[in-house]
């Protein structure tokens, strides 16, 4: 099957400045594909090349399998939804909707259908004669995306377009949008620095850091199974040590932390032996936490310290433990029924986490 979407050896440079560097990856017809990254990492200029913006140093765009290097913006078979929307406030919703149609010449009976289509597959049905200030956020989010949609591009990009909104309404957007792409059955790039966002709407996602892409999966690859110590720490919370590796038996090595700690992890076939600088990742959920240590007797790693704050964040809320023998303060992620509800501030606890959930990658001295 062809991709929507296909960039091989993608590169952009700014005089001396690499911002993207030798980057491929092919969108398969109706997906969402997110690129995820810290700002300055190169993906809004990867999002400005797709859509013709920008021209690459190097590489090659193919849209349904052909190349669109050539192709001025405007003739291109996508459409881009940017983060402050930029709808017409003089217009109505109809004609915000309908504005591409009329440039493309369309007759007006047309041009009436595909807005009544649009608006109906937003969930916005008869609000066509309403002013683009009557709307909350989020209906004018769907409306900009109505207004690409009309169009019917073959790759919808969109730059961060819940970057300006509250964060309830964010959460729920998430949700929305994956049902507009599956509704409108659109390839969706999306852009974000947002992790949450990436991991719930995409089908796969990119990291990206530096100009180049650490990765590409499921958001359960990445966050289960990060190829590097850049997407562990980016991708989720995270606790981490960094060290040196003492012992090394297949996958499994023995770490002693700058702090003075000892702790066992895994490396899922990295090459990493005694002698090495290490980091080690451990994600809050793994770790489990008890008054008692003989609870924890089965686990590979235990530390005892202190509750140094409990931040409650509804279902699931997170401990803060200090006072530990290295020093470090340590998150843990609890339901807020059972353990969290007997725990208070400078209690003495006891944690514990197996060993097969310490992911272990090379890392330089500190």
């Amino acid at each position: 099957m062809t991709p929507d979407l296909e960039c091989t050896d993608l590169t952009k440079r700014f005089g001396d400045t690499t911002a993207v560097e030798n980057v491929s990856f092919s969108v398969p017809p109706g997906s969402f594909f997110s690129i995820l990254g810290p700002s300055g990492c190169g993906k809004t200029t990867i999002m400005r090349m797709i859509a013709g913006f920008l021209e690459p140093s190097r590489g090659d765009i193919l849209i349904k399998g052909r190349s669109v290097l050539d192709v001025a913006p405007n003739k291109r078979p996508v459409n881009m939804v940017f983060q402050h929307l930029a709808l017409f406030p003089m217009m109505n919703i109809a004609d915000n909707i309908g504005y591409g149609l009329r440039r493309a010449g369309l007759q007006k009976s047309e041009i009436n259908r595909k807005i009544e289509e649009a608006l109906d597959r937003i969930g916005l049905p008869g609000i066509g004669s309403r002013k683009v200030d009557e709307l909350s956020g989020g209906q004018k989010q769907r409306v900009a995306i109505a207004r690409c949609m009309v169009l019917e591009p073959d790759v919808l990009l969109l730059d961060e377009p819940l970057g300006a909104l509250d964060l309830k309404l964010r959460e729920r957007m998430k949700v929305e949008l994956k049902s507009l792409q599956a509704a409108f059955d659109t390839t969706f790039v999306y852009i974000t620095h947002d992790q949450s966002e990436a991991l719930v709407m995409s089908d796969t996602i990119a990291v990206m850091n530096e100009g180049r892409f650490e990765q590409m999966g499921t958001g359960r690859d990445l966050y289960y199974r990060p190829d590097s110590a850049f997407v562990a720490g980016f991708v989720g919370d995270t606790n981490r040590w960094h060290g040196r590796i003492e012992r090394q038996d297949g996958e499994r090595i023995e770490m002693r932390t700058d702090s003075g700690m000892v702790l066992r992890g895994v490396t899922h076939g990295r090459a990493l032996a005694a002698g090495d600088h290490a980091d080690i990742f451990v994600r809050p959920e793994a770790i489990m936490i008890s008054h008692s240590e003989q609870d924890l007797s089965h686990f590979d790693n235990r530390i005892s310290g202190q509750v140094t704050s409990l931040l409650f964040n509804g279902a699931a809320s997170r401990v803060l433990i200090g006072g530990t023998a290295g020093g470090e303060e340590i998150e843990v992620n609890l339901p807020q029924s059972g353990e969290f509800a007997s725990l208070s501030k400078g209690s003495y606890v006891h944690i514990g986490w197996a060993g097969d959930q310490g992911n272990c990658f090379s890392a330089g001295a500190a």
